[in-house]
């Protein structure tokens, strides 16, 4: 891995392989680049891809400010400067959606080619008039007290909500490890400014071509947070990942991979 250092001396660490048009993938609350282990011997092939871990989570600084989605997305907009990437295609998971949303709102699409959101909504909270939210105040209030009191246990017991299948002993204790390397301070942090932004108004306004991937599963997002998204982004392009929950790329990653990379040559 390398690391970037930001102007606050933040260090993000990030991968970066293989040569063209460049892919940065953005992961979800809490977990980090890992995640997007079986994306990057298929795509260094035959782009430039790039993980990156937040500040905060995985192996970038735990520094205790700074996590909001709209300061992850300025963190993503310095790196972009830095290496002085063009054309960029985002990928964003779940969080990482959002993240992808703040900076076309903030910095504008000058430098992104093309996105791809895979598994979120237009906000996380079931606002009064957005009944296919995620989360409702109490339920908000009971994850962040179960991450300050009970953090292992409530982590070991929500990552197997992302799978449509049960997890094998192995792949369980690394997506623990991943996840509980973030402070209990910062995901609790995170986790309240990331459930309660709302990207609805801003929507119909995206330029860029856009790719939105979907798990049948509903253990954690409808499939109608998909269709909401294909309707209310011009030209969005929606597919359903049949056997997959919230991680398709790790779910069905060859079919996954395949989807991007086609809709990528396609731009």
């Amino acid at each position: 891995m390398a690391e970037f250092k930001l102007n606050d001396d933040t260090i993000l660490f990030y991968t970066d392989s293989g040569t063209g048009t460049p892919i940065i993938f953005i992961h979800g609350v809490w977990m980090s680049s890992k995640f997007f282990q079986k994306q990057i011997p298929f795509f260094e092939k035959q782009f430039r891809t790039i993980t990156i871990d937040l500040r905060g989570h995985g192996k970038s600084s735990k520094v205790p400010s700074g996590h909001t989605v709209s300061s992850y997305a300025a963190d993503l907009h310095s790196f972009i400067n830095k290496l002085k990437l063009k054309e960029v295609i985002l990928v964003g998971w779940s969080m990482g959606a959002f993240v992808v949303w703040e900076y076309l709102k903030s910095f504008g699409n000058q430098s992104v080619k093309g996105t791809v959101i895979v598994d979120e909504l237009a906000s996380d909270f079931k606002w009064s008039d957005f009944d296919i939210g995620a989360f409702d105040l109490p339920t908000l209030i009971h994850f962040m007290r179960q991450i300050q009191t009970n953090r292992e246990q409530f982590v070991s017991e929500f990552i197997p909500l992302m799978f449509k299948e049960p997890l094998s002993s192995e792949d369980a204790k690394w997506m623990n490890e991943e996840v509980n390397k973030v402070p209990e301070s910062i995901a609790s942090a995170i986790l309240f400014d990331q459930s309660i932004v709302d990207y609805r108004d801003f929507l119909p306004s995206i330029a860029t071509p856009t790719l939105l991937c979907f798990g049948r599963d509903e253990k954690l997002i409808p499939v109608a947070a998909g269709e909401h998204l294909y309707h209310s982004i011009p030209g969005s392009v929606l597919q359903i990942f049949e056997n997959s929950c919230h991680c398709p790329f790790l779910e069905e990653p060859d079919e996954f991979n395949r989807s991007v990379a086609n809709f990528i040559k396609s731009l």
